[in-house]
């Protein structure tokens, strides 16, 4: 079981402190929570309320599976996107297991459900293949935290640096660096660095912290952070822990230090969810995006995973870019061939430089 905010279903923003357990219940080919709702769409998104509805099939689900087969396209979905799109993708996973399914895939079509940035690493890495984004206004906010200008400016001041970035980046920023890492690998290609080469890591400062401590090694950070990992709030934590002082917190090495001194594990969505699988705790608090809490709750469905709280009284843990992508917006997609990622080629060639980097590195 895990545990979700009970939700008015006529007010978005607001949730009430009590905890109630959710229900799974079956759809066609997918799992859904029934109490769980998705985040208010914020302002920002507006643009993709106003698209027109169009029919859609009765069976999504067969229909996504008849255009996969028709268009040879494989889904490639992130952790954090919703119940139904993970039951339907051909492989889930966090960015460096992604990005090792993109290198690899001999689909015609690649359907990214996930944010932009994802997208685009698929493009870089499958430059003659058509790569599918259900909604383009998917975005990150860390991602869009470290402008390519600004970026280069702040580079330059540092020209004897190495520049490894978190892959949560813009294929632009990839361009700019030396090395890409993800959560996963971060320690370990850092640690690979000659120790009298300085380094430059971009753009979250949070897991470029967490890699400082875990490594040793000084590093010039770059002041980007995720809005889901900021919002978690040590002090809701620590009541819950004391509510549930069984459960054993795990937490994203984007969350801020406070946070992650709580921890008794650290670790990529990947990570975290090997780490419940062999552990033998009974149940957990879970310190990142909730989209994960579906994975972890079908390996092991007879242990507990509690969400841990945001600051505010809202649903600020989930990321509003990530819920964008619907299963309506995967079918409609594919069956358009659309929207598609483009990139500019000479962008995408210095992107891919360190992009390779990595996948050799890791």
């Amino acid at each position: 079981m895990f545990w979700v905010p009970r939700r008015s279903p006529g007010d978005w923003g607001q949730t009430q402190s009590v905890l109630v357990k959710s229900t799974i219940i079956s759809t066609p080919g997918s799992k859904v929570l029934a109490s769980a709702l998705h985040s208010p769409i914020t302002a920002v998104f507006a643009a993709t309320l106003d698209r027109p509805k169009r029919s859609l099939p009765h069976d999504l689900v067969a229909a996504i599976n008849d255009l996969k087969r028709d268009l040879n396209a494989v889904i490639l979905a992130h952790y954090y996107q919703e119940p139904g799109i993970q039951d339907i993708a051909d492989y889930i996973g966090d960015s460096l297991g992604l990005s090792q399914q993109a290198a690899q895939t001999n689909a015609d079509v690649i359907v990214f459900a996930g944010v932009h940035f994802m997208a685009e690493t698929a493009k870089i890495l499958n430059p003659h293949k058509q790569v599918l984004l259900p909604d383009l206004e998917a975005g990150c906010s860390l991602a869009d935290s470290c402008p390519a200008d600004a970026f280069a400016a702040f580079k330059a001041q540092y020209p004897d640096h190495l520049v490894i970035s978190y892959i949560n980046c813009t294929a632009e920023i990839k361009a700019l660096s030396d090395i890409i890492c993800t959560s996963s690998n971060a320690v370990k290609v850092v640690r690979q660095i000659p120790a009298d080469r300085p380094i430059i890591f971009a753009p979250d400062r949070n897991l470029g912290r967490y890699v400082i401590q875990e490594t040793g090694r000084e590093m010039v950070l770059w002041n980007g952070s995720c809005m889901v990992h900021e919002t978690f709030s040590e002090r809701k934590l620590i009541d819950l822990k004391i509510r549930h002082p069984e459960a054993e917190i795990i937490a994203h090495p984007e969350c801020e230090p406070p946070l992650l001194r709580h921890a008794e594990f650290v670790g990529s969505t990947t990570a975290l969810l090997n780490y419940i699988q062999r552990s033998d705790h009974a149940s957990f608090i879970v310190a990142t995006e909730p989209g994960i809490l579906h994975q972890m709750q079908k390996a092991e469905p007879t242990k507990t995973f509690i969400p841990a709280p945001p600051q505010a009284n809202c649903a600020c843990n989930e990321c509003p870019h990530m819920r964008l992508n619907t299963l309506e917006k995967l079918y409609q997609c594919m069956k358009d061939r659309s929207p598609e990622i483009v990139m500019d080629e000479a962008v995408r060639s210095a992107a891919l430089k360190p992009m390779q980097r990595m996948l050799e590195m890791s």
